[in-house]
């Protein structure tokens, strides 16, 4: 055995030192910053609240002005891996409401509950409400969706398909306000909290609902055989504007063949349900319904809707008279807009947007101000720092965000509404053990792939250390995200920039590619031909990013690994299905690995007679985009790790590869985070996970 296996066999059998034995960070040191989410203000006043979590323990904190000192609401102080969403304050800023239990950043069964702490007393998903002045909570329901009344004395929720009231301060039982066919959900009070506008989902078409009181019938808007949702109403509770999309059903057409999908906003009295057109969206493939954050993102602002389009080729917020006429555009330039606030007054729109006169902002995130009838836009964090989520407060003074950089973590923060000096918010909840300064930054890193697309990157390297240094592809999941210079606004991102940083420090050279179909790079790259299931064009910038690292003076060619979680979990088993001469190991972290399973019957036996013209050619392609497809060339050792309640990519995707690899005699190890979701919800499970990754690429590198 040689010597330095034998140190590394040590090294995993008694545990990585500690980093004051070793000045190494710690995997538990790099973990341990608290993450702020769910930032909201009161429709008043200047209070603000957020859901931190704290190595897994998830809390309620607010602030309020002048001072906006950071307080604790809530006492939830074990790692039991209890999400915290739907974080909203009461308009008078008396309560805050939010949802305990589930997955909401799932594909399906979010609202089903999360066990991962193994208790034997299967937790809830429910609502509950805590005073902003302090005390215990709330318990006001199972169910999920909660929404505050205007009058802020109770709340509408969903549960079961149906819209559920209850009293905000839990003083008599939730009940159900109406009944209607249909899956019932996206409730939103009118201005005077008299009606509730409702989306009801009936499969291929959905209508636009009005419920008013018990010894009323429900208001139908203008049904017809669409889809409408995104219900907003105007100002003064008379009129509902709207989204509406095709309905289902029509000529089977062809699968690889990219088309437009219309869309229309509309208007209607609240009280008949008569509508008019007053936009519709070109038809083109940019004008088709917009792919990114909040998708059509509708407001019925002051005297104006407003929407998100990319149209002109970048998610752009555009704004119409209320009567309908010629958009005009509020954003432009070459940058996207996401998580979009409308201010109290209804006067000014905040996003976060990579905008900005430094080149490097096309890989950051700033809150941008803009007006809804003028493109006056302005960047009101403009620097080397990331801001996003911004929020008006009530009074009008503030604008509430969260705020990061390359070396710490995010954190909320305030500034003032029309522009000034950022003012941390709860910055005492840092750890003192957390090793900020001995982050790296990350270096902006752009190279064309082959067929001349551009490809952004994150270079983490460590100084000194060996002339030649193993290094690390990183790629992200979604695949509409974008990992940016520094920390990142989604916890499942901010681990995994943790991670890099991690193995940074480990000496490492690592590589983190924003492969197209991501988003921040405009319309073609977002929404690339030939991805995906049509050919998985993405992978040549993959694979581009694997040549340029190798190319580079100070990274071991023979020493590069990938790994990368969800779809960048496919990726990887890509990658190392087809070029394991390049990628010497990878970590495949519940990846798809056949892009073919549960699309059979629906693309060659549909249930009628017609099928796509092209069905059989887009199951041969979807075959081949899978790594399944290519594991007899697959010989590179690999880790793949998978929670089996996951509700993102099904674990037997997992379960399907194993069974391949090990019959061809593939080197591997196998990790199963048991009763976890895609997103590890206990804080002790995404440590383990992370350890386990380290590990693997410390021995195999």
């Amino acid at each position: 055995m040689k010597p330095g296996y034998l140190l590394v066999v040590l090294f995993l059998l008694l545990g990585a030192p500690s980093w004051s034995q070793t000045g190494m960070m710690t995997m538990e040191a790099v973990k341990s910053y608290p993450f702020p989410n769910e930032l909201t203000a009161a429709a008043t006043g200047s209070r603000i609240a957020w859901a931190f979590n704290e190595q897994g323990q998830r809390n309620i904190y607010v602030a309020e002005g002048p001072d906006f000192k950071a307080r604790r609401l809530t006492q939830y102080l074990t790692d039991d891996g209890q999400e915290l969403t739907s974080v909203a304050l009461s308009p008078d800023g008396n309560w805050v409401v939010y949802v305990r239990g589930g997955d909401h950043g799932s594909n399906w069964d979010d609202h089903v509950a999360v066990n991962p702490a193994f208790s034997p007393t299967p937790p809830k998903v429910q609502i509950w409400s805590v005073p902003f002045a302090g005390g215990e909570p709330k318990l006001l329901g199972d169910g999920e969706e909660p929404v505050v009344s205007p009058r802020s004395d109770q709340i509408a929720f969903v549960k079961g398909g149906q819209i559920f009231t209850a009293a905000i301060d839990g003083s008599s039982p939730a009940k159900v306000l109406f009944t209607a066919r249909g899956s019932n959900g996206s409730p939103v009070w009118s201005p005077d909290g008299s009606r509730i506008a409702f989306q009801s989902n009936r499969g291929d078409h959905a209508f636009i609902g009005v419920y008013s009181h018990a010894d009323s019938p429900i208001v139908w808007i203008d049904p017809q055989y669409k889809r409408d949702g995104s219900p907003r109403w105007s100002p003064d509770g008379k009129k509902l504007a709207f989204i509406r999309t095709n309905g289902g059903g029509g000529e089977p057409d062809s699968l690889l063949v990219r088309r437009h999908t219309p869309w229309m906003i509309l208007t209607a009295d609240a009280s008949t349900g008569q509508a008019q057109k007053i936009w519709e969206a070109p038809k083109t493939l940019p004008g088709s319904v917009p792919n990114t954050h909040g998708g059509t993102n509708l407001h019925w602002a002051a005297g104006r809707i407003v929407f998100l389009s990319y149209m002109d080729g970048w998610p752009h917020l555009y704004s119409l008279p209320e009567q309908g006429g010629a958009p005009l555009l509020l954003t432009p330039g070459n940058f996207m807009c996401e998580y979009i606030r409308l201010s109290p007054d209804r006067k000014w729109l905040l996003c976060a947007a990579n905008a900005g006169t430094d080149p490097l902002d096309i890989d950051r995130r700033h809150v941008i101000r803009v007006a809804v009838d003028k493109a006056n836009m302005q960047v009101m964090t403009p620097g080397a720092g990331l801001e996003w989520t911004p929020v008006a407060t009530g009074d009008g003074k503030s604008i509430a965000l969260i705020s990061a950089t390359a070396q710490r973590p995010p954190l909320p923060a305030v500034m003032p509404f029309n522009g000034g000096a950022i003012k941390l918010v709860g910055q005492d909840r840092m750890p003192a053990t957390y090793p900020e300064k001995e982050l790296v930054q990350p270096k902006q890193v752009v190279f064309k792939s082959p067929d001349g697309v551009t490809v952004h990157c994150q270079l983490f390297e460590k100084p000194g250390g060996p002339a030649k240094k193993p290094a690390v592809i990183f790629v992200h999941g979604g695949p509409p995200r974008q990992m940016l210079l520094g920390w990142h606004y989604s916890d499942y991102y901010s681990n995994a920039y943790a991670m890099n940083q991690y193995l940074a420090s480990r000496g490492f050279v690592v590589l983190s590619v924003n492969y197209r179909l991501g988003i921040g790079y405009g319309y073609a790259f977002h929404n690339a031909e030939n991805a995906g299931s049509n050919g998985a064009s993405e992978y040549i910038d993959v694979k581009a990013a694997g040549d340029w690292l190798a190319q580079q003076p100070q990274a071991d060619s023979k020493r590069i690994g990938i790994y990368g979680g969800s779809y960048g979990g496919y990726l990887t088993a890509l990658a190392l299905g087809r070029d394991s001469k390049l990628f010497a190991a990878g970590v495949d972290i519940h990846g798809v690995h056949d892009r073919t399973v549960e699309r059979v019957r629906n693309l060659v036996l549909p249930d009628k007679y017609e099928r796509a013209p092209d069905a059989g050619r887009a199951l041969q392609v979807a075959w081949e985009s899978s790594p399944v497809s290519s594991v007899d060339t697959w010989t590179s050792p690999v880790l793949i790790i998978h929670g089996d309640d996951d509700r993102n990519v099904r674990f037997s995707q997992s379960t399907d590869l194993v069974a391949r690899l090990e019959k061809k005699g593939v080197p591997m190890e196998t990790m199963v985070v048991v009763d976890d979701t895609h997103h590890f919800m206990m804080h002790a499970n995404s440590v383990k996970v992370n350890k386990a990754v380290a590990s693997f690429f410390e021995r195999k590198l």
